[in-house]
């Protein structure tokens, strides 16, 4: 491990104790040392850098404080203009950031624009409120307008500061505001979550050193046969995923352990958003919590659902929904696969500038274009065991083309991405062109597509339903 991995690691390793500890602290204290202990672990690693963090925390305040009802999309304009200066300090003779302060503003970008989001929300079930002189329904919404103290102490806060997950800002209020914190689940659903790291940590450092990324940038590596040069990104993507698994499931560990995103389960939380009904503890009846606000990854339905676009759901979850809520629907298109592209290039962009993450976030909409289309002129004209053996050669393609297009998110530079496609002769880019013409030869066509389309978010409403049970036994 890197040395920078393994002060990712102490920190999460330290945030664990330290969250069960804010469980005594009563708000207005929690908050100042949620504050004081993010801050400090800032400034320890990224330095003067904080700087940008915090230009970036004032800024959106003031843009706030301006116009709320211009704020959600000035202060996404500020934001992402900012990373781009960020991410070009050097060109302008200040030094580069550190890869801390880089994860710090990666985090802080997603949440400022969803304080922008909430405050503009919060203005307007205000007017609402006066105009038909009732309480507006709105779930999950501020009671006030923050102040700068609390924009700085929800940008600071030391949960999940550098490894996520996101959480909006009334996720956060409402950690700070629970009345008994002690009485809330917190070990064992925190011993849970952990109990499969020590395996994801092994099997990282396993297969990383049988099958080291560099390899692929030498010229030896064209020199062996197809199959080893195609089985090598299927060990790159597992060690992806096994380092992500084990960092992810530490930090939702860390949240689990201060009580952050901890709600009844019949407020049915979702991922990064937090509850999506009004429900209110009974206090004379036992209640059953989730952390489900919190949770960043599904490991096993990452690994094993069907589809591409259905992986996407379980991977990074509290980022996907800042990206469903607050960037697919702004999309400057209407159709499904262009939403898609702009949302997957919103997401490479704020991941970083390096033409990798274009070239494989830009695949998807490939992918998914793909995938409907057999769907549609294949599937659908199958009986009960022909859809059981479409489903699994879709899953053994998808899993594929998540080896694939992660190659370019880890080799990062356009002609090491290129140079590995080229070895194994885009044949994930083939393959997914060739079922679009099948599909359309067979008359899966245009208007079957968008009807799958228009259907995929209540097809997805029921896949992560029924996946519920068994998410819950296998995290």
């Amino acid at each position: 491990m890197s040395p920078d991995e393994l002060v990712y690691l102490g920190i999460l390793a330290a945030s664990i104790p330290a969250g069960f500890l804010f469980r005594y602290l009563s708000p207005p204290v929690k908050q100042g040392a949620a504050l004081l202990l993010g801050l400090s672990i800032t400034i320890a690693t990224c330095h003067i850098h904080t700087l940008h963090s915090l230009v970036t925390v004032i800024g959106t305040w003031i843009i706030i404080k301006s116009s709320w009802r211009h704020a959600p999309a000035v202060s996404l304009s500020w934001t992402f203009l900012y990373l781009l200066f960020f991410r070009l300090v050097t060109w302008f003779g200040l030094p580069p950031p550190t890869p801390f302060a880089n994860a710090v503003q990666l985090l802080l970008t997603l949440k400022m624009v969803s304080l922008a989001n909430e405050v503009h929300s919060f203005h307007t079930e205000k007017k609402k409120e006066v105009s038909s002189f009732g309480k507006s329904p709105v779930i999950g919404g501020l009671s006030k307008e923050p102040s700068l103290y609390d924009a700085l102490s929800y940008s600071y806060c030391y949960v999940g500061i550098m490894t996520g997950p996101f959480f909006r800002f009334q996720t956060y209020v409402d950690w700070l505001m629970q009345p008994t914190p002690l009485a809330l689940p917190g070990l064992t659903p925190c011993l849970q979550r952990l109990k499969l790291v020590p395996v994801y940590g092994a099997l990282f450092l396993a297969v990383n050193s049988v099958f080291p990324l560099a390899y692929v940038r030498t010229d030896e590596f064209l020199d062996q046969n197809f199959f080893f040069r195609f089985f090598y990104m299927i060990a790159v993507f597992f060690v992806f995923r096994m380092r992500f698994y084990a960092a992810w499931c530490g930090a939702e560990a860390g949240c689990i352990s201060a009580g952050l995103g901890c709600y009844p389960e019949k407020a049915l939380s979702k991922p990064g958003g937090g509850p999506t009904v009004n429900y209110s503890p009974d206090p004379t009846a036992e209640e059953k919590y989730d952390f489900r606000t919190i949770q960043n990854i599904d490991c096993y339905n990452t690994d094993f659902c069907v589809k591409v676009r259905h992986g996407m759901r379980y991977w990074n979850m509290t980022v996907q929904w800042w990206l469903h809520h607050y960037i697919y629907p702004n999309a400057p298109f209407r159709a499904y696969t262009l939403r898609a592209g702009w949302t997957m290039f919103i997401s490479a962009y704020w991941h970083g500038l390096h033409a990798g993450y274009y070239l494989s976030f830009l695949t998807i909409p490939l992918c998914i274009a793909a995938e409907s289309a057999m769907e549609a002129s294949v599937r659908a004209k199958l009986g009960p065991r022909g859809q059981n053996i479409f489903d699994w050669v879709h899953w053994f393609l998808k899993m594929r083309a998540y080896d694939y297009m992660c190659m370019g998110f880890v080799l990062l530079k356009a002609s090491d991405t290129i140079y590995y496609w080229m070895s194994i002769y885009f044949i994930m880019h083939i393959i997914a062109v060739c079922c679009i013409v099948v599909g359309r030869v067979l008359k899966g066509g245009k208007r079957e597509g968008r009807r799958g389309d228009r259907e995929e978010k209540r097809e997805g409403e029921k896949v992560e339903n029924v996946n519920d049970k068994a998410r819950e036994k296998t995290d």
